[in-house]
């Protein structure tokens, strides 16, 4: 919940009442009236909003009975404790949904309530700026559109969902009209109301996800079964599930979960999206589910319940056709991968290996060099020239066992020439080579690497493959400790990690991975936010210099520890919040 900030000096009620009636005889406001203000009551105008309408009847036509609300169910026990301190006085507090529908309303208001607080229905109000916005919102007396409000004020706050903070709703309080200066008395109240409306939805959230978390670990079992448990939110997902299912099919699962969840029933009669369908299995408590065409499987979705409501579901997949006869694809990193340039150098490593001869393997620091020359190697003894010279290690090459020398660019000018001397001896050595491009070589690693051109495979950057990124999450990730689900990502945080530059290749891939295994404290998929800020931010669209990288990272850094609010941030850097703005503007430039 971020409090906003407003000005301490507000524009006097007096010089608003006569711009607001100059606007509604059609006449240009004065100078000095807020833009956003009258902004608002064009829009109003354009929905065809009656300023004077009589009574709270004409407001808006009564909404439909809307469906069982979580938002209601979460804030209605903090509503009821709070309504109390309200008193006798003008004073109410109000609830709406995202859609701004009134849920809850307690207090006599000094206005008429009103079913609706959209601006299409009654015009401008703070309901409706704080939803717009994000954050707090204050609307004054002659601010207010409609002539039944020209006496309230009123201030809102957004109530924001636990796991993704989109806004739900909002909690508003009204009281009659207030000064112009300073905020609104009543923003504690709204603020603390809306603060606990959201710790009872996490509340409320946590224990739903950990009824999905047990039925996906009973439906699991072992690991060797595909299993996937969804809600909408987070994911649950079985290695064999991960092997199995395309992106697309997971897509698909989890609109199905969506509208169960949204229908609050098992979803009877229900039709899966993209052309599938759904066929009861056993006493309508599972279903049968085609995904899309290519998914190679079906899914049985059984909802999952809480507290009478559906809150998810677990999809057992099962492969349909060829699928049951194609082997489990490995997951061994050395091979993770199936985009064309990856294939196409992993490919030529194999055909090189199978032949008598050396190989050099070519590519930028943790492209994978050394773990797939191991993987077509894995006996090879190793020596790694950044550690250590090669000594007597090659002794071992006459007796027939290959040797897998790492970091070619580290080595000696002795062991070079020693490499010179073995293969113009004996060209048919089982010898494996990694090399890192950088500094010009010199001429006696120079040699060595014309002599290994011939049966050189050059490994692409991660930056060339970012089709890779999935299934390299998957076998870099390390498995959950007994009883805690895998760890799986949202689709925006998947689109965050194959969008990044990855300087450091794979290796900076597994730091990550390995990082947010061990350390993460929250449940469910990883989001976005909580990648690192260059991979959350994404590339810089121009080059950057070492003072812009250093200043760029500072003031990431600042905006994560104030919670992405820039007003704090700029005070915590001893800017303003002009020259904040046009910093962040200048490194997307």
């Amino acid at each position: 919940m971020t409090t906003a900030e407003h000005p301490t000096v507000r524009p006097a009620h007096a010089s608003l009442r006569r711009a607001r009636e100059l606007f509604l005889l059609g006449r240009q406001p004065p100078d000095g009236t807020p833009e956003d203000v009258v902004a608002a009551w064009r829009r109003a105008r354009f929905f065809g909003v009656r300023h004077d309408a009589p009574g709270p009847a004409t407001c808006a036509p009564p909404p439909p009975p809307a469906p069982r609300s979580p938002l209601l169910d979460a804030a209605r026990p903090v509503l009821e404790r709070i309504a109390p301190v309200l008193g006798a006085g003008q004073t109410s507090l109000v609830l709406t949904d995202a859609r701004l529908r009134v849920l809850w309303a307690s207090g006599k208001g000094p206005g008429p309530a009103c079913p609706d607080l959209s601006e299409r229905a009654v015009g401008h109000n703070s309901a409706a700026l704080a939803l717009h916005t994000r954050r707090r919102a204050e609307v004054h007396g002659p601010e207010h559109f409609l002539d039944l409000w020209q006496e309230v004020s009123a201030v809102s706050v957004p109530v924001r969902a636990p796991e993704t903070g989109q806004p739900l709703g909002t909690v508003t309080v009204a009281t009659g009209l207030c000064g112009a200066d300073g905020p609104h008395p009543g923003a504690p109240l709204a603020e603390a109301a809306a603060g606990a409306v959201e710790t009872e939805l996490l509340a409320r959230s946590r224990a739903a996800e950990r009824v999905l978390l047990d039925a996906y670990l009973r439906a699991a079992g072992e690991e060797s079964r595909a299993v996937v448990g969804l809600d909408g939110r987070n994911r649950f997902v079985s290695r064999a599930a991960e092997r199995l299912l395309p992106p697309e099919g997971l897509e698909a699962l989890e609109r199905e979960t969506a509208a169960l969840v949204r229908e609050g029933a098992g979803g009877s009669g229900r039709s899966a999206e993209r052309g599938g369908d759904a066929v009861p299995v056993g006493p309508s408590v599972s279903y049968r589910v085609r995904l899309p065409d290519g998914a190679g499987c079906t899914a049985v979705l059984t909802p999952v319940a809480h507290l009478g409501a559906v809150v998810g579901a677990v999809a057992v997949l099962e492969p349909v056709g060829s699928v049951a006869a194609v082997p489990a694809a490995r997951s061994e990193v050395g091979l993770a991968g199936r985009s064309v340039p990856w294939r196409h150098a992993v490919g030529r490593a194999v055909e090189l290996a199978r032949s008598a001869g050396p190989v050099l393997l070519v590519g930028e620091r943790g492209t994978g060099k050394t773990v797939l020359a191991r993987e077509l190697a894995p006996d090879a003894v190793t020596v790694d020239a950044a550690e250590r010279e090669t000594g007597g290690r090659l002794e071992e090459l006459p007796d027939g066992r290959p040797v897998l020398v790492r970091h070619a660019e580290r080595l000696a000018a002795s062991d070079t020439a020693a490499l010179n001397t073995l293969l113009a001896s004996r060209p048919g050595v089982p010898l494996l080579v990694t090399h890192t491009p950088g500094a010009s070589p010199g001429p006696c690693l120079q040699r060595l690497l014309d002599t290994l051109a011939a049966r050189s495979v050059t490994l692409p950057a991660l930056r060339e493959r970012p089709d890779d990124v999935r299934e390299l999450l998957t076998a870099l990730t390390p498995r959950p400790a007994p009883g805690r689900p895998p760890l799986t990502w949202t689709l925006d945080a998947l689109r965050a990690l194959e969008q990044y530059a990855w300087p450091g290749n794979v290796t900076e891939l597994a730091h990550m991975a390995r990082a947010l295994a061990e350390h993460r404290r929250s449940t469910g998929p990883v989001r976005r936010a909580e990648l690192p800020d260059p991979v959350r931010e994404g590339p810089a669209p121009r080059p950057l210099s070492p003072m812009e990288h250093a200043e760029r990272a500072a003031i990431l850094d600042a905006l994560r520890l104030h919670g992405g609010n820039k007003a704090r941030t700029a005070a915590a850097l001893g800017i303003g919040r002009a020259t904040l703005y046009r910093k962040l503007r200048g490194y997307r430039a």
